[in-house]
């Protein structure tokens, strides 16, 4: 069943940082289309947040769990190579996104 998600106030302050290096980088059109990806990715945790393609990640904090971008990318989304990582809670019913990084990115730097 569909949960709701929300994001918290750094996930939105990190999408917007992504989103904007899209525009810079791929245009209008590349930011939209990576925008869809990070959309696919959220509504796919919201409806299965302990599929089996996500993990366990409680060394950041109480029942944090990461969703890598790229298991949301389907084929009516065209994005080669989604490089970003959901980290996320289930929280009194709701999936509260907590931050969006980069691949790359050290998480344990970005989370206390």
């Amino acid at each position: 069943m569909a949960q709701l998600y929300r994001l918290s106030a750094r996930a939105r302050a990190d999408l917007a940082q992504i989103l904007e290096t899209s525009a810079e980088n791929w245009g209008e059109a590349g930011r939209g289309r990576y925008a869809a990806v990070l959309a696919a990715a959220m509504r796919k945790v919201a409806e299965e947040p302990h599929a089996p393609v996500t993990r366990d990640r409680s060394e950041l904090g109480r029942h944090v769990r990461s969703f890598h971008v790229r298991h949301a990318r389907g084929d009516e989304l065209h994005v080669k190579r989604p490089d970003h990582v959901l980290y996320y809670r289930v929280r009194d019913g709701t999936i509260e996104i907590l931050r969006v990084l980069h691949e790359r990115m050290e998480p344990g730097r970005h989370f206390g």
